[in-house]
Parts: C-alpha cells; structure tokens; sequence
C-alpha cells in the first residue's frame, strides 16, 4: 500500500506571494526596505523559522527570531485565509485519492497554524488531516524529520511513501528518508538541480505541466510492484 505526503506551499498551493509579501513587511518593519522576490526565491523550502535566522544574521537585525517568526506568522495568516489557491490538478489529484482511500499526509516547514490556516481556507482540511509541521521536529528539510514523522503518523514504512515535492530541499528530504519523490519544481530553472536527479517521477515544467492522470498513473504502477 503507497502512503503519499505532500509538502504544502507550492506544491499543493501557491502560497510562495503570500510567504515573500508578509516577509518583505516583517523585514521592513525591521530596517530591510528592499528585500527582493529574487532574494526570497533562494529560500523556498527551507522552514520560516530557519530562514528568519539567517535574515537575522545577514541583515544584523537585534530582535529575537522567536518576534520576528510571530510578526511574520501574523501577517502571513492575514494574507492565508483569503488569498491561497490551490492548483487545480493537485486538487484532482488529492480528491481523487481520498476517493481510493489512499493515505495522505501534509508535511511542511510552514507554522502549524499557518498550514491549519491555509488547508481550512482552501478547503483541502476535509482530505488531508494528517499534518506534521517543521516545528514538530528537531530539523526542518532537507533534514528528513519531517516525513519520517509524517510517516509515523501514518502508520507507514517510509518505503511504502511518496513524498510530492516542489523544491530542492524537500527532494532531498525524501531521499534521505528513504522515500520516493514526485518532483514539480516550483521556480522556473530548478528543474536541473541535482536534487530531483532522484525523483521517480520528474514535471520540468512545474505546475503549468503538470498531470493529475499522469500521477496517478505512476503511483498506481508503484502500488502494484
């Protein structure tokens, strides 16, 4: 039986705009006018926690990650609940597993309330109510905790898992935790990054190319092995 755990921000929505926006203003509050789309694309799948800290350190700014992870959190969630969307064909994807009574599972470096938040908004809380955030565990990816963890939960051999992925990191967290990955590379040119060389399953293009049928073609021929 295959288990599937979808990373969260930019693999099932776009919520990258959301996530640089209410960083570019908890940065501005704090002394750093001109953060940049390009600067916060480098930091897309590493958890907020992990990249506040090293902004911190970049920028010398003296106030606690813990505030500036609050201030962020805050106006990221103003933004979350009315503002996400899910990409049409991961929709299709995960209603029609749900449907086969496949079991899923979110794993992502976002803020459980941010994700809580997100998954209620979009409405995907009523599929997917397995959820593990980077904060639950000791490292965030490429670290493997946080599937590993998924896979816990979901009572599953992490073998038996496919991670669905749109960042670097996050492929090499399912390497690393010895599960297959689905890779939709999120930013345009990533595709190439050594990273996803692993993925069983490869969208170059990202979400403008990716198939609902395709994958779940692929997984079904895994299921079946």
């Amino acid at each position: 039986m295959i288990s599937v755990i979808f990373d969260l921000d930019g693999t099932l929505v776009d919520s990258e705009p959301n996530y640089y926006e209410s960083g570019r203003r908890t940065l501005e509050r704090h002394g750093v006018p001109d953060f940049t789309w390009e600067q916060h694309s480098r930091f897309i799948g590493i958890g907020t926690l992990e990249t506040l800290g090293i902004l911190r350190e970049r920028y010398a700014i003296r106030t606690p990650v813990e505030q500036l992870l609050a201030e962020q959190n805050a106006a990221y969630l103003e933004l979350a609940r009315t503002r996400t969307e899910v990409f049409p064909q991961m929709r299709k994807l995960v209603e029609r597993l749900h449907t086969e009574g496949t079991a899923m599972a979110v794993a992502s470096g976002s803020s459980l309330e941010a994700i809580d938040a997100v998954l209620a908004g979009t409405g995907l809380d009523a599929l997917l109510t397995t959820v593990v955030s980077a904060e639950e565990v000791a490292h965030g990816k490429p670290a493997p905790d946080v599937f590993l963890e998924a896979a816990r939960r979901l009572g599953a051999e992490p073998a038996d898992c496919v991670v669905v992925e749109d960042a670097a990191p996050g492929a090499r967290a399912a390497r690393a935790a010895g599960m297959a990955c689905m890779a939709i590379p999120y930013a345009p040119g990533i595709a190439g990054d050594p990273a996803f060389a692993s993925a069983g399953l490869l969208f170059p293009g990202g979400q403008p190319e990716f198939s609902a049928d395709a994958a779940h073609e692929w997984l079904a021929a895994r299921r079946a092995r």
